[in-house]
């Protein structure tokens, strides 16, 4: 929607947004402490930057309180941009119809939005959506939109206004279906719409819908829309299972792949490994073509696939292990912080019954005498229950070093077994490749010399005739094609025990950060409660002296 006026269009700037926040407050008292005090743009739930003309015309003004965190309505120009709404982090309801907006852009912060309104704009596409997972109602009413896409990340839309635009494939219907959630659409104004068919088509393949164009959808329209495209839907249908189906098993896979790199032997359940020292050995792959070798290949996957399943196996064996003695230590931990917690608790509650009492009896005394040895008395208890509260939390510290201290030893145990394991099998594949080498340099000097003899029965590509040359020529080459084996082999071991050492050294890192904080934030908490008893008590003394 293009309009033409006194105001040159805008992008939504800094200076609106403050503008709009101390002109559009509340007024009276509340209003008064909002612009004293400023108002956080974190705190606005509702924001609305529609086009409105200020003047005798007048607006709507709706309240703004930044302690009831409602709603922030604005007379601004045309906006052309839409941009710096990044501050509104728990913005829940934003409207910006009726301005001259190109793109849908600027909202990637907003990730609580729940309600929508782009409407009266020149939006040519959707786009810029991905991040409002909890959007559930969407307008896009009266722009120039043609394809209606891109709305995946929209899980929970309920509501979606498309009136009044250019779409105009029926197809476009039938991208709605992954909203299981939708019930409130409207096509209205668009060329669709005025279809023969198009009432029905859309009852039909958006079975759940409620309300269509703004009138609700009669249980006899969605049974007849149903007969209609039954043989449609049905094969409709069956291609979303299959789809669904193989969705299924991609994230299936996915998970299992997390799970094998979380042990780190991830590819390493089949011939991967093998296949990938093949990939880039070209000497390989010609001298394959040998007489014989065919078979020693054969034999010498099999059992490279063996050991690596091994190794496979022993990695998921020894990940469960690691796992369970991790989830054993943090029940450990957990376990001793809430004991510690319950005895300072209690230490705490019988203190505040003794305190109380003295106060009461510091406020009832008519002696000074009296006073200050209550006084004495008062401060000598806070001071009683702050040492104890640091000896428990001395203790706790002094537990859980221990038990961290523990862990280290039991995790690097079972790293270190780990590893052990991995350099022992990974050996065993180099012995199998270097059995191999024997077993190929054997067979291409066999060949070799019957090709001298001539009795070479066998007729050989070119390329691999090119290495017999001579014989160093025909060495080097499956020297070469050993050395990429080996290349291999090392570096996949290499990468498996730098990946396993690497998360030992961040999970210990990350348990002695964790628990610095704890201590530290325990240690806090102490002082300040002990730090509050004690002013109680100087406001006290102060209060009585005045008296």
């Amino acid at each position: 929607m293009s309009r033409l006026g006194d105001v040159e269009p805008r992008v939504i700037d800094d200076h609106m947004l403050k503008q709009a926040v101390g002109e559009q407050g509340p007024q009276e008292e509340a209003g008064q402490l909002a612009k004293q005090e400023g108002v956080l743009f974190k705190d606005v739930l509702s924001l609305q930057l529609d086009f409105q003309k200020t003047g005798s015309e007048g607006m709507d003004m709706k309240r703004f309180c930044p302690h009831s965190r409602s709603t922030l309505p604005t007379a601004t120009p045309d906006i052309l941009r839409i941009d710096n709404l990044w501050p509104f982090e728990n913005l829940r309801k934003l409207q910006l119809d009726n301005n001259v907006i190109e793109k849908i852009e600027g909202l990637e912060r907003l990730t609580r939005l729940v309600w929508l309104d782009l409407s009266f704009n020149n939006i040519e596409a959707i786009e810029g959506l991905d991040s409002l997972e909890n959007l559930e109602d969407l307008s896009l009413f009266n722009n120039r939109i043609s394809k209606v896409d891109s709305l995946d990340a929209l899980v929970r839309l309920q509501v979606l206004s498309l009136g009044n635009n250019r779409i105009a494939n029926l197809t476009n219907v039938i991208y709605l279906r992954r909203f299981k959630d939708l019930r409130t659409l409207s096509l209205a104004g668009n060329p669709v719409a005025e279809q023969d068919d198009y009432k029905m088509f859309v009852c039909a393949y958006l079975p759940d819908l409620v309300y269509l164009d703004f009138r609700r959808i009669d249980d006899h329209t969605k049974e007849l829309a149903e007969a209609k495209h039954q043989y449609s839907l049905d094969e409709l249908k069956h291609r979303e299972n299959l789809l669904q189906a193989q969705q299924e098993d991609e994230q299936a896979r996915r998970e299992e792949l997390e799970e094998h790199k979380a042990a780190f032997v991830e590819n390493l359940n089949g011939p991967f490994l093998f296949e990938s020292m093949y990939a880039e050995d070209v000497e390989g792959s010609k001298l394959a073509c040998l007489p014989g070798v065919g078979e020693l290949l054969e034999t010498y996957r099999d059992k490279f696939v063996i050991i690596c399943l091994n190794l496979f196996e022993c990695g998921l064996k020894q990940q469960e292990k690691r796992k369970a003695e991790l989830d054993t230590f943090s029940q450990c931990v957990q376990e001793a912080i809430q004991e510690n917690q319950e005895q300072g608790r209690q230490r705490i509650t019988k203190f505040e019954e003794t305190h109380l009492l003295s106060l009461s009896a510091i406020r009832d005394a008519s002696e000074l005498t009296t006073l200050e040895t209550r006084l004495v008395a008062c401060r000598e208890r806070v001071a009683e229950l702050f040492n104890s509260l640091m000896m428990l939390e001395m203790q706790l510290a002094e537990q859980l070093e221990e038990t961290i201290s523990l862990f280290e030893r039991n995790i690097a145990d079972l790293v270190g077994l780990f590893v052990e394991n991995v350099q022992s099998l990974m050996a065993q594949c180099r012995d199998l490749e270097n059995h191999h080498h024997e077993k190929l340099l054997e067979a291409a000097i066999n060949t070799l010399e019957k090709t001298v003899k001539g009795e070479l029965d066998e007729d050989l590509p070119d390329d691999v005739r090119a290495l017999f040359v001579d014989k160093d020529t025909l060495v080097n080459a499956v020297g070469a094609s050993h050395d990429v084996h080996l290349l291999k082999i090392d570096s996949r071991e290499d990468e498996l025990v730098t990946k396993v050492h690497a998360w030992c050294t961040h999970l210990l890192d990350q348990i002695h950060r964790d628990e610095i904080a704890r201590n530290r934030k325990r240690v806090k908490e102490i002082s300040q409660y002990a730090d509050h008893a004690q002013r109680e008590l100087d406001a006290l003394e102060c209060a009585e002296l005045l008296d």
